[in-house]
């Protein structure tokens, strides 16, 4: 039987993992990046009036007309961006976006730059479409983005780069004069940049998001994608899309449509309406805000280092200054089992797997779920120090 090597090297990824292990109600999981409750009623009502009311039968393949106008209406309202409903086709999640976006753009022998740490999807995707993915470290705690860094990676066969921002794992934000930077590069070598921006509400900053789209040269050769489970908190609903200049709107859908070719109408038709009620996003935003805060001071209340992240669903700890000798892949191997929390190391978001004794949890919990997780993973710390002395 032929399988692709890609596939027969790849186990299940840490976040399966973790979460599988957890299923057994013994565990805290901390690890995977889901809210702990249902979601807001006001679109899970949208979507049961949808599913008996409306067409469950194929939608458009692009996206229902009026998800689409929402999405035009809201980004012209919250990012300032003349994006018209025609630059935009919904995807089954962000997932599938970026594979459109990466099978579109990338041609095998070509390279494409990703910043490290980066969602673990980028590069097997890179692979898996022929090009090689090529690394860009960033460094603790303010994981910049520096220009002799990245163009010193530019070769010849550069195609593309992927930048995500708010970046998940670290919660991480570029300012304005990085994002320029990145722009000026993508001019300059006539790069195509594909924007995953799936946490573009959910920062805590109070600072506007602003897409690499926005910056001058940048229109034609800039693919943004959104997720409506990020900013609704919805994260099974698998509701995605990309946005793109007319021209290149059509070439990536025509690569959506061979991959899952459209989306369960019910939750496009919610997420339309959710997309114009500001209240329920700021509703959102305030409650992972709070739990990140409380989060936050537990760790820094029970001795751990904290670095900063204005945005995402989380919250990293650097190792060594938390006191603890260990990796960050066998901490979080020894945590879930020992301490039975699942954490998340970055190990998994580098290329290679590189130890970076640096570790991410997930605060869009209930607050004694947190205060109860920072307990057992402090005991665990202490118990390792025990260890380590008799040891």
């Amino acid at each position: 039987m032929h399988i692709h090597p890609i596939y027969e090297e790849m186990g299940l990824t840490i976040f399966e993992h973790m979460s599988g292990l957890c299923r057994d109600g013994t565990r805290i999981n901390l690890g995977q990046g889901f809210p702990d409750d249902q979601g807001p009623a006001e679109l899970r009502e949208a979507a049961s009036r949808a599913i008996l009311e409306r067409s469950n039968q194929y939608p458009p393949m692009a996206g229902v007309p009026e998800l689409r106008a929402a999405l035009s209406a809201f980004y012209a309202q919250e990012q300032g961006l003349a994006l018209a409903p025609e630059c935009f086709v919904v995807t089954s999640g962000a997932t599938e976006a970026l594979a459109a976006a990466i099978l579109t753009v990338v041609r095998p022998g070509d390279e494409v730059l990703v910043f490290a740490p980066s969602y673990d999807l980028y590069a097997p995707m890179i692979r898996r479409a022929g090009a090689m993915p090529v690394f860009v470290p960033l460094a603790p705690p303010d994981w910049h983005y520096r220009h002799e860094d990245i163009a010193a990676r530019i070769t010849p066969r550069t195609a593309a780069l992927i930048l995500n921002d708010p970046l998940n794992p670290t919660g991480s934000v570029a300012s304005t004069a990085e994002l320029a930077m990145l722009a000026q590069l993508c001019v300059a070598h006539d790069l195509v940049a594909i924007c995953d921006e799936v946490w573009e509400t959910v920062r805590f900053d109070g600072v506007r998001h602003r897409s690499l789209l926005d910056f001058p040269g940048m229109g034609e050769r800039t693919v943004k994608i959104g997720s409506a489970g990020k900013i609704f908190g919805l994260t099974g609903w698998k509701i995605g899309w990309m946005a793109a200049a007319p021209a290149f709107v059509k070439v990536l859908a025509r690569a959506h449509q061979f991959l899952t070719f459209t989306t369960a109408p019910a939750t496009q038709y919610a997420v339309a309406e959710g997309l114009a009620l500001p209240k329920v996003i700021a509703g959102l935003n305030a409650k992972w805000g709070q739990s990140r805060d409380t989060l936050n001071r537990l760790l820094a209340e029970a001795g751990f280092a904290v670095l900063p992240g204005p945005a995402t669903w989380f919250t990293c700890i650097d190792l060594s200054g938390s006191g603890i000798a260990l990796d960050d892949a066998m901490f979080s191997e020894r945590a879930v089992h020992e301490a039975k929390v699942a954490t998340i190391p970055l190990a998994a978001f580098v290329g290679g797997g590189t130890a970076t004794g640096v570790v991410r949890l997930c605060h869009c919990k209930d607050a004694g779920v947190l205060a109860e997780g920072v307990r057992r993973l402090a005991a665990f710390r202490d118990a390792l120090a025990r260890e380590t002395a008799i040891g």
